[in-house]
């Protein structure tokens, strides 16, 4: 068994030689079903940031970056369902899903995606809404659930039950860029995503492994300080 943590992180790709995002392990771009391994550059910045936020709050993970967002953050369900089988088919622990659809045509296609997340053991967190309606998968069972809280610190969460769902509410910024209000760099959902996973990053234990990841998060929140630092 590794003694990392692996963790796909599916986005617009990474920028692998910033200085902020680590060790990238591997990864691919996913483009109308089709797989390239030879390329997964960032032309975005998304990507990168969120890298950049996983590997500064767990710099022991194994980040790997599955392309599917190329000239905007718009994809179809298609190549994120891809995105999740390639995670699954490269043996991730976890899978950071900064994404997510409001379309409910596509809920049977993410609950089957879901069901084979689970039956391998890795745990998917992704954004409960968008624009304030529940999103897809984020608000299906087996989905960690993430929420954007401004009050919150880096690493620390508070449970919300929202319409039968438990989403975590997580801080919504990146990393800091020195001299730069946080206000003027990306911020949003996406990194209250990002800072879920790299808690259960942190939760995480090569010797035993999480068989229920929203109940091991749940119960590091309702710790009296539950704030992980790198």
């Amino acid at each position: 068994m590794s003694r990392r943590i692996r963790i796909g992180v599916i986005d617009s790709g990474v920028h692998a030689a910033h200085p902020h995002v680590g060790n990238i392990a591997g990864g691919v771009t996913i483009a109308n079903a089709t797989q390239d391994s030879s390329s997964y550059v960032d032309h975005l910045g998304h990507g990168t940031a969120i890298a950049a936020l996983i590997h500064y709050r767990a710099p022991q993970a194994d980040l790997f970056t599955v392309k599917i967002f190329h000239r905007a953050l718009v994809t179809n369900v298609a190549d994120v369902l891809a995105a999740i089988d390639w995670c699954l088919q490269n043996q991730m622990h976890l899978i950071n899903l900064s994404l997510g659809t409001t379309n409910c045509d596509h809920r049977s296609a993410f609950e089957q995606a879901i069901a084979r997340t689970t039956a391998a053991g890795t745990g998917i967190v992704s954004a409960f809404e968008m624009d304030a309606i529940p999103a897809l998968p984020g608000s299906l069972p087996g989905v960690v659930a993430a929420g954007a809280d401004a009050s919150k610190a880096p690493g620390e969460h508070e449970v919300r039950v929202v319409q039968n769902k438990k989403v975590f509410t997580a801080c919504p910024f990146p990393r800091d860029i020195p001299g730069v209000p946080r206000e003027r760099n990306l911020h949003g959902v996406s990194f209250a995503v990002a800072q879920v996973t790299a808690t259960l990053a942190n939760l995480w234990n090569p010797t035993s492994a999480i068989t229920d990841w929203e109940a091991t998060l749940e119960a590091e929140a309702a710790r009296p300080t539950a704030t992980l630092s790198s």
